[in-house]
């Protein structure tokens, strides 16, 4: 019975990491601070990275979490080239954000294998 709610517990964090991305990634360019160029590759690169091993945490089958991400990279991009909100859909960001989910899946799968926790 405590099993059941350990595992509600983890999925937690996964919702927050996947509102903050909607907020991040939909915000009008308005509101989107003035930062160094290059910035928005690392905000990219880390959400990604945070949606990817909170699903994994959270108990997401890696055979669906990737695709899952690599699908709401490309439709992200899509979608802020399409809204009213003044972003753009660049290439660049989408691989930078398939590349941050891949690595937040090898750091998750690396601390398991290291610490002799299951993969699931």
């Amino acid at each position: 019975m405590l099993d059941h709610y350990r595992t509600q517990l983890t999925r937690i964090p996964f919702g927050v990491v996947a509102l903050a991305s909607l907020l991040v990634l939909f915000m009008p360019a308005s509101g989107v601070p003035s930062a160094p160029p290059g910035t928005d590759k690392v905000v990219h690169f880390a959400l990604f990275a945070a949606l990817a091993a909170t699903g994994r945490i959270a108990g997401f089958p890696l055979v669906k979490l990737l695709p899952a991400l690599v699908g709401y990279a490309a439709a992200s991009e899509v979608l802020q080239g399409l809204l009213p909100i003044g972003r753009s859909c660049e290439l660049a960001d989408g691989l930078v954000d398939v590349a941050g989910a891949v690595a937040g899946c090898a750091v998750v799968a690396l601390v398991r294998k290291v610490s002799g926790a299951s993969s699931r």
